[in-house]
């Protein structure tokens, strides 16, 4: 079969990706590949043919505040409403115009995508082709039961949550998300589709999409009143690895001279200003029997070498997590999805600070599941942290419970479900479109 993967160029969205990639070039299928020309040295050496943007704006996370200079100002709601239409909205129809001319060059018999792209029903209708959509971040469908998104709260447990609930979801509707929602209405109107007043944008990659490949387990998710059979959980889905892959850090210093292990990251997006969360953890944790290993996306990392030498503070602009994590004891994290799967499928407890990018949500999710502290904040102090990583290591309860998660993603050969679901939609073996009733057409919200 001809599969092509679709992407944003944004490092947390393609990585994930690059395994099911290579796993299907292995196994005999043609694949290619539409995403930012930054990425074509990486796709040429997994041996995938590249199909670069070419209407589309490319947004990486090194790019966004260039592109963009007045994001850096923004917090919170504000971030958010104007993430969904500038950076994921607005490129609706230049994904789809370009996706449908690399359908000249490369016939595809179905479309594996990046769900944040919002082109799923312009594949699946206009081009008449199934559409697996790739969900690397928690799953994003609403349901009764599931907080409103973008707030980071967990499910309503008293009326006084409802309510709050219910008037964040208001919020959410009217002021969030509506700029993404209305530009995404209006570009479908361009090709004769009409949307359903109220439903959110993020849940078209569910009514749209043939199937769904979710990264994570069922148990890192919230409770649901709807099972959507169209979602597969696939655990962690972690970056193709060449078979010799090296690490700048090894885990043997831990086990020779240290008590603990510490694994610190802001990600590889809010990651220029280290006074939001590495530093703080550097300084929380420097003078203990702890060894530090910081992971700083490539910003910064001379200058707090220079800053933090002592022989406990390992600072590397990448670090190789999966060698990294077996002798780890806490990751103090942003909240990143992939960084928070790759943990726990090491079986290691976190501690989570950070808001923006959805990030909220994550550490939410980590918080319910009893997997790691919350310290509902992009700017925790010193002393929290120290706090923090000082009551997950004193109790064992964190780590069991990690180690239980960590079971479940073992148990689960994620890439060969994931490419078994593609298969079997390219292959028209999976439920139809649409779960729901899209109403009354000429509706448009």
């Amino acid at each position: 079969m001809k599969i092509l993967l679709a992407s944003q160029a944004i490092a947390g969205h393609f990585n994930p990706m690059t395994g099911i990639g290579v796993r299907l070039k292995d196994e005999g299928h043609e694949v290619g590949w539409y995403t930012g020309g930054t990425l074509a040295g990486r796709l040429d050496e997994l041996g995938i043919p590249h199909y670069p943007f070419e209407r589309a704006v490319e947004h990486t996370g090194e790019n966004l505040n260039e592109l963009y200079p007045e994001r850096a100002r923004l917090k919170g709601p504000m971030a958010i409403r104007f993430d969904g239409e500038r950076i994921f909205a607005s490129n609706v129809t230049n994904f789809f115009e370009d996706i449908r001319d690399v359908h000249q060059r490369f016939p595809f018999d179905a479309v594996v995508m990046d769900n944040t792209m919002f082109i799923q029903r312009l594949v699946a209708v206009v081009l008449g082709k199934p559409v697996v959509s790739f969900v690397p971040i928690g799953n994003m469908e609403s349901d009764p039961l599931v907080p409103p998104m973008f707030f980071g709260f967990a499910p309503a447990r008293t009326p006084a949550d409802k309510v709050l609930h219910a008037g964040a979801r208001l919020v959410s509707d009217q002021f969030v998300t509506k700029p993404a929602r209305t530009s995404y209405a209006r570009q479908l109107q361009g090709y004769g589709l009409n949307t359903r007043r109220g439903t959110p944008i993020t849940d078209e990659t569910y009514l749209w999409s043939h199937a769904i490949i979710q990264t994570g387990t069922a148990s890192l998710d919230f409770p649901r009143r709807r099972v959507n059979p169209k979602v597969h959980y696939v655990g962690a889905l972690l970056p193709h690895r060449p078979a010799a892959a090296d690490s700048p850090v090894s885990a043997a210093p831990a086990a020779a001279t240290h008590r603990h292990t510490v694994v610190v990251t802001q990600g590889t997006v809010d990651n220029r200003d280290p006074e939001k969360l590495i530093i703080p953890a550097i300084e929380a944790l420097k003078d203990t029997d702890s060894l530090i290993i910081v992971a700083t996306g490539g910003a910064n990392t001379d200058e707090l070498r220079r800053r933090y030498p002592q022989p406990n503070v390992v600072v590397e602009d990448y670090v190789d997590f999966a060698r990294v994590f077996p002798a780890t004891d806490v990751f103090v994290t942003n909240g990143g999805f992939g960084g928070v799967l790759l943990s726990l499928s090491h079986g290691v407890p976190l501690v989570a600070a950070g808001i923006n990018e959805g990030k909220s949500d994550v550490n939410a999710r980590v918080e319910y599941a009893g997997v790691g502290v919350n310290l509902k904040t992009e700017t925790p102090s010193t002393a929290a942290i120290r706090s923090a990583v000082d009551t997950v290591l004193g109790d064992p309860a964190w780590r069991a419970r990690a180690q239980a998660m960590q079971g479940q993603f073992e148990a689960e050969d994620s890439l060969g479900a994931a490419v078994d679901v593609i298969i079997a939609t390219a292959g028209g073996g999976t439920p139809g479109l649409g779960i729901r009733d899209e109403g009354t057409p000429g509706v448009v919200g």
